[in-house]
């Protein structure tokens, strides 16, 4: 297993580094140091002395990719891609246009991100489950037909309808929560009640299809009849069998999820005004702060690759026949 883990770390490095060089051509296409330098100085009235001055005070006074002026290795370290993007390979981030720290920034903004999505992801998971378990042990009757209906309807509805029609009904009509904000300790959960439910709802028409498409599949195996035959209770067949043969495609969508888990919501985190690591990149990329987007980039694909990794170590976790070659 380590051997397995060192060579999947090492197929990790180059897919960063293509990731990484990626998003700093992508960016660079678009805006220029100096239009960057506009976009925080303000348009009108703005100086080349001040363009340069800011440009220097950020590092962004180098060339792009090759500096011809430089002698030796320097021709490569004295640019800006070597001096904003490979330091990040050791989580240095360096500071954002504005001045900021960026790595204190995520660790502030980390904390509200997941008090959204750990409960989300955990209701949303048992929620989903549960009522895909429920239509598969009413299979081929009308509640499952309706089931189907009903999911997908939702699935049909755009995510801003369920946010703008609960803010609107569970916050403006009933007044039962604050429509945006948050706050810490003792109220957060008031603030944090209406994202998570419509995290919740949000998600229950997708993944309860996908669920029941699983359970079904796996329903009419011959190990499930075999079961049956032995007079097994079907509880005990859907709970005791099924579940546990499912959990691999299962773990593979679920595990996958946990780089959202620290990401947080760009819309949720948008519309109720949750400081969190989803509104700070909307607000960076709004700002055009590529310093901020290039970090953000870099940490959602270092979570999707250990995401990657830690689904094929769950597979050994159900299915003890599973090895790593």
């Amino acid at each position: 297993m380590w051997a397995y883990l060192v060579r999947r770390l090492m197929y990790a490095l180059p897919i960063l580094m293509g990731v990484n060089l990626l998003t700093f051509a992508l960016f660079f296409v678009v805006n220029t140091p100096d239009d960057m330098a506009r976009m925080q100085l303000g348009v009108k009235r703005v100086t080349p002395e001040a363009i340069e001055r800011w440009k220097v005070e950020r590092g962004y006074d180098k060339p792009l990719f090759f500096n011809e002026g430089a002698e030796g290795g320097g021709k490569l370290t004295e640019t800006v891609f070597f001096d904003k993007s490979l330091r990040m390979f050791v989580f240095d981030f360096g500071a954002a246009d504005d001045g900021r720290d960026i790595a204190r920034e995520i660790q502030q903004r980390m904390g509200p991100s997941l008090a959204i999505a750990l409960p989300t992801f955990v209701l949303g998971l048992f929620v989903t489950v549960s009522f895909a378990l429920m239509l598969v042990f009413f299979r081929a009757t009308p509640l499952d037909f309706w089931g189907v209906v009903v999911c997908v309807a939702m699935m049909s509805i755009s995510s801003l309808f369920y946010i703008i029609g609960g803010q609107w009904l569970i916050s403006k009509v009933w007044h039962l929560v604050p429509i945006s904000g948050y706050g810490g300790g003792l109220d957060a959960p008031r603030f944090l009640a209406l994202p998570v439910m419509l995290g919740v709802i949000g998600g229950i028409g997708s993944s309860t299809r996908w669920y029941r498409t699983i359970f079904l599949e796996e329903i009419s195996r011959d190990y499930v009849r075999t079961a049956r035959a032995k007079g097994v209770s079907e509880l005990t067949v859907l709970f005791g069998h099924v579940l546990k043969n499912a959990m691999i495609p299962i773990l593979t969508g679920v595990v996958v999820v946990i780089p959202l888990l620290f990401m947080g919501s760009l819309i949720i985190e948008s519309f109720f005004g949750i400081p969190g690591l989803g509104s700070y990149t909307i607000d960076a990329i709004q700002a055009q702060d590529f310093a901020v987007v290039r970090a953000m980039v870099f940490i959602g694909s270092v979570l999707y690759i250990v995401g990657l990794i830690l689904t094929d170590l769950s597979y050994t976790l159900v299915d003890p026949r599973v090895r790593f070659e």
